[in-house]
């Protein structure tokens, strides 16, 4: 394994996690009013009514499968007796489904966003910086998941899987991670680049919750008198 493959399998993790909950912990810290979205439905609704849902749950669909694809060892699997081909076609499937819907939707808010002049104006170059890693993460998904149709000896349950649980092991495997194929590891590369730029774009707001809204008393409205 030489230096750079060992930087990028072995430190980069660690670096991305530093950067990612430090970001997150500042963010919350000194910028609070900027932990949101800065929807621009005032500007424009019918084309976002659309895109918006299909890309918020298309996006919740992959980030189910990368979950239970890297976190759920082969071994798991064949011991309830899903195989590793039916575990495959139901990954290329679903997921394929999951991240064409979303690309699509994707590339429909670019376009609102692009053409309409108020929604542009207030697109900041973070935003655009944000859209790029973000567009590119998703492409390269479904391009490696639409490579999966041909059968290969190398999987990303046996190569990607076991590196990204080790990390959290402290103990990521790089050996395997050199196994993988080359679209897998772009995948991850820009995987990485999405969590570094996470705490500082407007993705931030996928982990806030209106918990307090649950808890809220009622708000009472009433005519005015004549």
């Amino acid at each position: 394994m030489s230096w750079g493959e060992s930087m990028l399998w072995v430190v980069a993790p660690y670096v991305t996690l530093v950067i990612f909950i430090g970001g997150l912990i500042w963010r919350y810290k000194y910028d609070k009013f900027g932990w949101t979205t800065r929807s621009s439905q005032l500007y424009e609704s019918p084309l976002l009514r659309v895109a918006s849902p299909v890309f918020h749950y298309g996006l919740i669909f992959v980030i189910i499968g990368h979950v239970t694809g890297l976190l759920i060892p082969l071994s798991w699997t064949d011991a309830i007796g899903v195989s590793n081909e039916t575990y495959h076609a139901n990954a290329l499937i679903w997921g394929g489904l999951a991240g064409v819907a979303t690309l699509v939707a994707l590339a429909l808010l670019i376009y609102r966003r692009r053409t309409n002049g108020p929604v542009f104006l207030a697109t900041t170059k973070n935003d655009k910086t944000m859209y790029v890693v973000l567009a590119a993460a998703i492409i390269a998904g479904v391009v490696t998941t639409v490579a999966g149709v041909v059968p290969s000896e190398v999987s990303y349950r046996t190569t990607v899987a076991p590196w990204f649980r080790g990390i959290f092991a402290l103990s990521p495997d790089a050996t395997a991670m050199g196994h993988a194929s080359i679209l897998y590891k772009v995948h991850t590369v820009i995987g990485m680049a999405l969590f570094v730029l996470f705490p500082f774009s407007r993705l931030v707001h996928a982990l806030s919750a209106p918990i307090p809204y649950l808890f809220r008393p009622y708000i009472v409205y009433r005519a005015r008198s004549r």
